[in-house]
């Protein structure tokens, strides 16, 4: 798949303020930093699409990006931001709680994990939740550039038997934003599962 087009369809805070053209959801979701935004920019071909930074936690809002005018890429906020008030983190799980739950588009879940760490309890728990839940997902690891090759290889087969233990079929796509690594892998996965939703229709 060739994205040309990405455009902006607006932030949410629950879904009934999604976009009102309905079309699949293809959700990116990680820890805080664990680099979403740069992998959702180098999908889409784009340096700004989704805003960036050095601080944890900038994605408070759900928000739409309309692709080719047929599927939606949707960034979701980043789980466990500590440095947050509870106050804070609460509101941000309920709304992730609230898309994840109740979007009737939503055809996939990206939960995105950084390569460099093992599975940690809060990412555990999060991929519990969405296998119990029966919501498709796929497992992306990201900054793979930033490990050689030998330590890569070996936390991966680490990750892999952590998963095993929640469900035994879970993808692993590694990629690397800065690399380009996985681009094509992450979207023709997408572009698979979208020809899927246009035959059962």
């Amino acid at each position: 798949m060739i994205i040309k087009t990405a455009i902006f369809q607006g932030s949410s805070t629950n879904v009934t303020q999604k976009p009102k053209l309905k079309a699949p959801e293809y959700a990116f979701i990680g820890r805080s930093n664990v680099g979403k935004s740069s992998l959702i920019n180098m999908l889409c071909g784009r340096k700004d699409l989704a805003k960036t930074s050095s601080m944890p936690g900038k994605t408070i809002l759900v928000n739409h990006f309309l692709i080719n005018g047929k599927w939606y890429l949707v960034d979701l906020p980043g789980y466990g931001f500590a440095k947050a008030s509870k106050k804070a983190q609460a509101a941000l799980k309920a709304m992730i709680e609230d898309y994840v739950s109740h979007s009737e588009e939503l055809a996939m879940l990206f939960i995105l994990l950084d390569s460099r760490h093992g599975l940690m309890e809060i990412d555990r728990n999060f991929i519990t939740a969405v296998s119990e839940a029966g919501i498709p997902f796929a497992v992306i690891l990201t900054k793979c550039d930033k490990l050689s090759k030998t330590a890569l290889e070996q936390n991966t087969a680490s990750l892999r038997t952590a998963l095993d233990s929640i469900r035994p079929d879970i993808a692993v796509l590694p990629t690397s934003s800065d690399k380009r690594i996985g681009k094509d892998t992450v979207l023709d996965m997408i572009d698979e599962d979208l020809k899927q939703h246009i035959n059962t229709k």
